[in-house]
């Protein structure tokens, strides 16, 4: 059963009813496999109201080969930065923990956001006693991940979260229900926790990834694996995951203080160590990126207060980059994104977008269609610079459906690039201007 949206608009002297909200429940797993050697739960720490859940913590008693994402915002929050330093200071392995609290984001917090978030990561290795265990941790360096996400400028609530801890990690598992609490965990203006899992099959033995994200306002994620690869090869695939999925979509364009993505392997599955010139380097890195864009499209279909899932398809780019950049554009355009929710096939606000992008064009070689999800006939509105004469109904009855593509051929060359949107409704205003009260 999908709501309505009682919202009206006014045009040109009639009023309508436009967006849709679709039921997001569909896009919650009922079920799912994981990872050898990880144990997880989320709970509520108390520092949400209502008892909602906050804080989430990931731990494998296996040491893990590491690497992370982070956003390139000047004023990166402090779980950012300690993470950061984490990692480089560990080469990118001993890593044995996540942990991720809502309700606070911990950026623009000074030095003392920084003891904060030092102070839970030290709190988290104290309750898993990895200090105590040599065999488990090595030299004596950090070993925590740290996400945060919530209001900026107000640092942590330490005896909330290190009695949050205390409580998640008393009742740690690797169910699907302990894994689903931690991914509501993460979440904020969220409206279905975002998590899935899938297995990859070599020749003798099968290995397992799973992965759990949020957005809009900030992105966060994690995606884990019982793979033993090496840490070099952790870092090329997160970075080839995250060229074609994060770094693929569009709510606002925004970029938070916040921002992370990070990829675990364990190798509690066994087998010969992964590097990228193993035979078994693509399988993996292929259902890994496989995995992450999955996740990634579950983050635009639950764009604040989003009705539509618009994927941009760029082809006839004359390189990369302009494929890119006009991907990229189009869908952060605001004008686009209104008009998508307001189901108006006014195509020029697209090709308005392509023109200012600053990718090469040739606008006499520039083909615009949509391509309904339903599989339906392609509705073609502008072919080599030539406008089209167009079926209102038609476009109406396209852009009125949940899911379509933009199909974009520039004609100059050979390149594609395909991102993933949203549009913007009036509960995107309402959402970002109530988000404190």
């Amino acid at each position: 059963m999908r709501n309505k949206l009682f919202s009206r608009v006014a045009a040109y002297g009639r009023v309508r009813l436009v967006g849709t909200m679709p039921d997001k429940t569909k896009f919650i797993s009922q079920k799912g496999t994981y990872p050898k050697g990880f144990l997880i739960n989320g709970v509520s720490s108390g520092v949400k109201a209502n008892a909602k859940k906050d804080l989430m913590v990931l731990f494998s008693p296996t040491p893990c080969n590491a690497a992370a994402v982070f956003t390139k915002n000047a004023f990166q929050a402090a779980p950012v930065q300690v993470s950061r330093n984490v990692l480089q200071g560990n080469g990118g392995t001993g890593i044995h923990a996540v942990v991720v609290n809502s309700g606070c984001a911990n950026a623009v917090t000074g030095e003392g956001g920084i003891r904060d978030a030092k102070a839970i990561a030290k709190a988290t290795e104290e309750l898993t006693q990895l200090h105590k265990d040599s065999s488990a941790k090595k030299d004596n360096l950090p070993s925590t991940l740290l996400m945060s996400t919530g209001v900026i400028g107000q640092r942590p609530k330490l005896d909330k979260i290190k009695q949050g801890l205390a409580i998640t990690l008393k009742d740690m598992g690797s169910s699907h229900q302990h894994w689903m609490r931690a991914a509501e965990a993460i979440c904020t203006t969220d409206t279905f926790p975002k998590l899935l899992s899938k297995q990859v099959k070599m020749a003798d033995r099968v290995y397992t990834v799973a992965g759990a994200s949020k957005g809009a306002a900030t992105l966060l994620g994690f995606f884990v694996t019982d793979a033993p690869i090496a840490p070099d090869a952790v870092q090329s695939i997160l970075r080839h995951a995250i060229t074609n999925s994060f770094n693929s979509i569009s709510i606002d364009g925004d970029t938070s203080t916040n921002d992370t993505i990070a990829f675990l392997a364990n190798g509690a599955a066994g087998g010969s160590e992964i590097t990228s010139s193993s035979a078994e380097y693509e399988p993996i890195r292929d259902a890994i990126t496989e995995l992450a864009q999955d996740l990634a499209k579950l983050v635009v279909r639950d764009g604040e207060g989003a009705t539509k899932f618009v994927t941009v398809q760029v082809r006839g780019a004359k390189s990369v980059q302009d494929a890119a950049i006009v991907a990229s554009t189009i869908s952060n355009s605001a004008l686009v994104k209104t008009a998508f929710f307001g189901e108006d096939a006014n195509w020029g606000r697209i090709l308005c977008a392509v023109g200012y992008s600053g990718a090469t064009v040739n606008p006499n070689a520039t083909s615009v269609s949509f391509v309904p999800a339903d599989g339906s006939e392609t509705l073609k509105l502008l072919v080599n610079g030539e406008p089209q004469n167009i079926d209102e109904t038609r476009a109406s009855e396209i852009l009125a459906q949940e899911e379509l593509t933009v199909d974009i051929d520039l004609g100059s060359g050979s390149f594609e690039k395909t991102n993933w949107t949203c549009d913007f409704s009036y509960d995107y205003v309402r959402i970002n201007a109530d988000y404190r009260s």
